[in-house]
C-alpha cells in the first residue's frame, strides 16, 4: 500500500507583498496541517479501528529532503538552514517539521514553504520541500522629486538590484522618505509605493515610488503671552530651529519639526535662566494649522517668576584642588544675577569638549570617574545658596588603546599620532588632541572619528579606548586642458598622499599602488607648444620612523621657448630653469607641541639662451639662486583640515641667500664705469653720424662709434648679468589665520598676511626674481621668475602689482586682509561642500617709500568649494572689485575665479 501524505504548508507571515499579483498569494498565507491517508484498493475494506488519528504522529528515519520549486538558492544550503539532517529521527506530524518551517521563515527570503511526503520505505521517509521565493527588486523609479535627489534616496534605503522586496522594505522606505521631507518643512509629504512584476526577469519586480511633498509648511507667527522681562524678539531668537516666516532671513528657513520644537521650548526657559528667572515655566503652548494658508501659528504662554541672585557657593569633597582654584574656574561671585545656564557650563560645558570647566579640570588630570553636581541648599528671598558637591573618585589610566576601520592605512601611521598611551594617566585633553591629529592626517573622514570607551573599570582604575575610523580617498588626480597664451596648455598631476615607499618592490602591494605608510609622492607634467614643466616631490612625515621630523625633497625642470602670437615657436631662443629643494620640519615641545620649526635649502639655475623678450635686461647668461628658508608655525586648527571650525595658524618665515657682496670684492656702485661693462657693437653698420661702426667698437647711447671706453654707454645687460649671477636677497613673511564658530555650523575665518623683500647691498639692488604679484585667484600656473602669486578676489590675476614705465615689475612689499563666512552643505567623505562669502583688501608696493597700509584695493563676493578625494579642492568665486586697477578710472567690477587645488 502506497502512502501519500501532505505534512505541512506555510506561507510565512513576515513578508506581505503589496502589489496586485501578490494579493493572490495572500489568500495562501496560512499554516496547514492536513493528514490524509489514502489506501490503494477499496475503502470499504478499511476498518474504523485501523485509521491513524490526526493528533497521533509516527516516527520515521529521515532518508532525504528534496527541494522542489523554482529557486535561485543552492538546494543543500536550503536544507542546511532548515535544520533537518539525513538519518535524523522525526515524527510525522511533529515538532521537527514545524521547527524547520520557522527557521526558514526567519530568513525572510521565502513567500511560501511547504513539506510533502514523497514516499515511505519501511521506517524511512523521503520528503519534498516546496519553496516559493519572495520577489527581488529589478529597478526602482521615483516620481515627484528632482533627479539629483534620486541617487541619495536609493543609497539611504539600500534599494539595490536583487534586493528582497517584502512588506518591511516597503514600510521602512515609506517612513524614511516621509520623515526626511518632514524635517525639511514638508509636513504634508505623502509617499505611495507600488510594485509590479517584471515581465522579463523572472521572479523580479519593479518598484515605483511616488512622492508628493506638497507645499512646505511654514510658521506664520510665534506669539508669547505672560512675558514682561524678555521681549518676543528675544524669545524668538532663543528658539534656534523654530523660526517664523521672514523674507530677510537667509541661513535658517521657517519650518516646523516637532522634536526640534520641543528642544526650542527648553531653550526659551534657558533664556530666562540666563537672566536670573529660575522659576520660569511654560504654562501651555499650542500649534494651530491653517489648511487654507498651509501655515502654522504657535502660541506660548509663560510664567516668568521672580528674579534670583547667587548667594554663598561652597565646595564639598574636593581634595585635589583648593576652593580658590575651583572658584577661578567657576567665575561666579556672590551677589551676581542667577544664571543657571552659565553655572551648568562652568561645571561641565557640553558644547565644548575642550572647554575650561571644572569637569575638564578633573578629567584632564586623570579623574575620569569624577562626578560634580551643583545643588541648591537654601533659598532666602531672592538669593540662592549652592553646594558644589564633588566626588573625585580614583585616578584612571589608559589600558588598551586600539584602532579599527583603517583598511588601507597601516597601524603604525596612526599609533604614532596618538596622544593617549597605555599606562599613562587618563586625560580628556589628550583624547581631544588625538582626534585632531588623526583628522589632520587627511586619510580618514574627520567627521566620523569616534573614540569608544570600553571596559571602564572604576575598581581597577583603567579604561580602554577604541578609535573607530572611516577611510577616505587620499590620492588625487589633476587633469586640465585649455587654450591660453596663444596655444593649448595641458596639465597632468598625480598626488599619492598615503604612499608606501618600502613596499615599492613587493608585487602584492600594488593595489593598484603600494599605500598605507603616510608618505606623499607627487608627479606633475604641464606643457604646450612653447613650454614644458616636469616636477616630482616626495615627503616622509616621520623621517627615521622615531620622531615627528618631516623630510621633504623635490626636483623640477622647466623649459620655455620664445613665442609670439601668430608665429611659430623659435626653439633657438629658450629659458631653462632647474630647481632642487630639500627640507626638514620638526615638531617642537616648547612652548607647546603645536609649534613646528621648518628648514630647507633650495637651488635654482636660470639659463637664458638668446632669450631677448623683455623679461630681463639680458638674454644670454645664467642666474643662480641658492637660498636657506627657516619658518616657525603654530597650528591648532581642527578637526577637519578641509573645513576647520576652531583654532588658528600663525607662521613667520625668512628666506635668505648668502651675502655675496660681503666677500666677492665687487663694487656694484661703479660697475657700469668699468671697461668690460661698456657697450660694444656686435655688427657692422653706419651710425647716425655717418661713421662706419665695426664689431667690438665702443658705442654711445645713440649707437655711434666712440674712441674711448669712458665715452661709451654702459651695457646694462652686462651689468645686470654680473649683479644677478648669484641672486642676493632676503624675504620675510608673516601669516595669521583664525577660525571661530559663531552660530550653529557657521564659521568665521579671518586672515592677515604680510610680506617684505629686501637687499643686503643697496648698490646691487633688489633682484627682479622672487617678487610678489597680487590679484586674482592666486593660482601660480607657470612662472619663469620665481614669483609668488597672492590672491585677491575681484581683480584680474597679477593686476595689482607695481609697474615701471608701464611694465609690471612685481612688489617687494604686500599686505592682505580677509574675512570669510563659511557654511557647510555636506561634509561627507565622498565630497565635502561648503558655501562662503568674503570681504578682502590688500595692496602691494615697490619699496617702503611707497608703503601705505591703509591704501588698499577692496573687494567682496561669494563662492563655493567642493573637495573630492580623487580631485582635491575645486571652487568658484564671484568677486566684485570696488576700486580701479592700475590704468583704470573706475571700479573694476565683477570677476569670476576658478579655484583648483588651493585655498585663499
Amino acid at each position: 500500500m502506497r502512502l501519500s501524505l501532505v505534512i505541512k504548508k506555510e506561507n510565512v507571515d513576515l513578508e506581505k507583498p503589496v502589489n496586485k499579483l501578490n494579493n493572490i498569494l495572500v489568500l495562501q498565507k496560512r499554516i496547514q496541517l492536513v493528514l490524509t491517508l489514502f489506501l490503494l484498493g477499496s475503502f470499504s475494506q478499511i476498518k474504523a479501528q485501523e485509521r491513524i488519528p490526526f493528533d497521533q504522529g509516527k516516527k520515521y528515519i529521515l532518508a532525504k529532503v528534496s527541494v522542489v520549486g523554482k529557486i535561485s538558492f543552492n538546494e543543500q544550503t536550503v536544507v542546511t538552514f532548515s535544520g533537518l539532517q539525513k538519518g535524523q529521527e522525526i515524527t510525522i506530524p511533529g515538532e521537527e517539521i514545524s521547527s524547520a518551517i520557522k527557521k526558514l521563515g526567519k530568513l525572510g527570503l521565502f513567500d511560501e514553504i511547504a513539506f510533502y511526503v514523497n514516499k515511505v520505505e519501511n521506517d524511512s521517509i523521503f520528503l519534498d520541500l516546496n519553496i516559493v521565493e519572495l520577489p527581488k527588486l529589478n529597478e526602482v523609479k521615483f516620481v515627484g522629486i528632482k533627479k539629483s535627489k534620486v541617487e541619495g534616496l536609493i543609497k539611504d534605503n539600500n534599494l539595490t538590484k536583487s534586493k528582497i522586496v517584502n512588506e518591511n522594505l516597503i514600510t521602512t522606505t515609506k517612513n524614511y522618505i516621509e520623515n526626511k521631507y518632514k524635517k525639511d518643512g514638508f509636513y504634508n509629504t505623502k509617499v505611495t509605493i507600488t510594485t509590479t512584476p517584471d515581465t522579463i526577469a523572472g521572479n523580479n519586480v519593479n518598484m515605483l515610488v511616488r512622492i508628493d511633498k506638497g507645499d512646505k509648511v511654514k510658521i506664520s507667527s510665534i506669539d508669547f503671552t505672560g512675558n514682561e522681562q524678555l521681549t518676543d524678539t528675544q524669545l524668538r531668537r532663543a528658539m534656534k530651529d523654530t523660526k517664523q516666516k521672514n523674507i530677510f532671513r537667509v541661513l535658517k528657513a521657517s519650518k516646523f519639526i516637532p522634536e526640534k520644537y520641543k528642544t526650542d521650548l527648553e531653550k526659551v526657559i534657558a533664556a530666562y535662566k540666563e537672566k536670573g528667572y529660575r522659576d520660569a515655566r511654560i504654562i501651555y503652548d499650542s500649534v494651530t494649522y491653517n489648511k487654507e494658508k498651509n501655515m502654522l501659528a504657535i502660541k506660548i504662554n509663560l510664567e516668568e517668576g521672580n528674579k534670583y541672585y547667587f548667594g554663598n557657593i561652597k565646595f564639598l569633597g574636593n581634595t585635589v584642588y583648593s576652593d580658590q582654584q575651583l572658584n577661578r574656574y567657576l567665575g561666579i561671585k556672590k551677589g551676581e544675577t542667577y544664571n543657571g545656564v552659565l553655572l551648568e557650563k562652568r561645571i561641565a560645558d557640553k558644547t565644548k569638549p575642550d572647554g575650561e570647566d571644572i569637569t575638564n579640570l578633573y578629567q584632564n588630570n586623570g579623574y575620569l570617574f569624577s562626578n560634580i553636581n551643583a545643588v541648591e541648599v537654601r533659598t532666602a528671598n531672592d538669593t540662592i545658596d549652592f553646594e558644589i558637591r564633588i566626588t573625585e573618585g580614583p585616578i584612571a589610566y589608559f589600558n588598551k588603546i586600539s584602532v579599527v576601520g583603517n583598511d588601507k592605512t597601516n597601524d603604525h601611521v596612526i599609533y604614532r599620532e596618538l596622544r593617549t598611551k597605555p599606562g599613562e594617566k587618563y586625560s580628556k585633553e589628550l583624547l581631544v588632541r588625538t582626534i585632531r591629529e588623526i583628522g589632520q592626517l587627511g586619510f580618514f573622514d574627520p567627521e566620523s572619528i569616534d573614540p569608544k570607551f570600553k571596559n571602564v573599570d572604576a575598581a581597577a582604575g583603567t579604561v580602554d579606548i577604541e578609535y573607530n575610523l572611516v577611510e577616505k580617498g587620499s590620492s588625487q588626480v589633476e587633469l586640465q586642458g585649455g587654450y591660453g597664451g596663444g596655444g593649448f596648455i595641458g596639465t597632468l598631476g598625480l598626488s599619492f598622499n598615503n604612499f608606501s615607499a618600502r613596499n615599492m618592490f613587493k608585487k602584492e602591494a600594488y593595489k593598484p599602488l603600494p599605500m598605507g605608510d603616510g608618505q606623499k609622492v607627487s608627479l606633475r607634467l604641464q606643457g604646450s607648444t612653447y613650454f614644458q614643466t616636469y616636477s616630482v616631490s616626495f615627503s616622509e612625515p616621520w623621517f627615521g620612523g622615531k620622531k615627528p621630523v618631516q623630510f621633504s625633497s623635490s626636483i623640477s625642470y622647466s623649459k620655455q621657448f620664445n613665442y609670439s602670437y601668430g608665429n611659430n615657436v623659435n626653439k633657438d631662443q629658450s629659458f631653462n630653469i632647474l630647481t632642487l629643494q630639500v627640507g626638514l620640519a620638526k615638531r617642537l615641545t616648547v612652548p607647546d607641541d603645536y609649534f613646528v620649526l621648518s628648514q630647507s635649502i633650495s637651488y635654482q639655475h636660470y639659463d637664458l639662451n638668446n632669450y631677448f623678450t623683455g623679461l630681463f635686461t639680458f638674454g644670454n647668461g645664467a642666474s643662480r639662486n641658492l637660498a636657506y628658508t627657516v619658518g616657525l608655525t603654530r597650528s591648532n586648527k581642527g578637526v577637519n583640515p578641509i573645513f576647520p571650525t576652531y583654532g588658528s595658524e600663525f607662521s613667520v618665515s625668512a628666506k635668505v641667500t648668502p651675502p655675496y657682496s660681503l666677500f666677492n670684492g665687487v663694487d656694484y656702485s661703479t660697475l657700469g664705469e668699468k671697461d668690460e661693462y661698456k657697450a660694444k657693437s656686435t655688427t657692422e653698420y653706419y651710425g647716425t653720424d655717418g661713421v662706419l661702426v665695426k664689431p667690438n667698437d665702443y658705442i654711445n647711447t645713440d649707437g655711434n662709434k666712440v674712441s674711448t671706453p669712458q665715452e661709451a654707454a654702459t651695457d646694462q645687460a652686462k651689468v645686470d648679468q654680473q649683479k644677478y649671477n648669484w641672486l642676493e636677497y632676503y624675504k620675510i613673511k608673516f601669516k595669521a589665520d583664525w577660525y571661530n564658530k559663531i552660530y550653529g555650523k557657521l564659521v568665521l575665518r579671518t586672515l592677515t598676511e604680510f610680506g617684505f623683500m629686501g637687499a643686503y647691498n643697496q648698490d646691487r639692488g633688489i633682484v627682479p626674481f622672487e617678487r610678489f604679484y597680487l590679484g586674482g585667484d592666486g593660482m601660480a600656473n607657470y612662472s619663469m621668475d620665481g614669483r609668488e602669486t597672492i590672491g585677491l578676489r575681484g581683480y584680474e590675476n597679477n593686476s595689482l602689482s607695481p609697474t615701471v614705465n608701464g611694465q609690471q615689475v612685481g612688489a617687494t612689499i604686500y599686505n592682505k586682509f580677509s574675512m570669510e563666512l563659511r557654511y557647510p552643505i555636506t561634509l561627507k567623505p565622498s565630497a565635502s561642500i561648503y558655501a562662503l562669502t568674503f570681504l578682502e583688501a590688500g595692496s602691494s608696493y615697490n619699496g617702503f617709500q611707497n608703503y601705505n597700509p591703509f591704501d588698499l584695493y577692496r573687494s567682496a563676493g561669494f563662492g563655493l568649494r567642493v573637495f573630492m578625494p580623487a580631485f582635491g579642492l575645486l571652487g568658484i568665486d564671484f568677486g566684485y572689485g570696488f576700486d580701479a586697477q592700475p590704468n583704470e578710472t573706475k571700479a573694476h567690477g565683477q570677476e569670476i575665479h576658478f579655484i583648483i587645488g588651493q585655498q585663499f
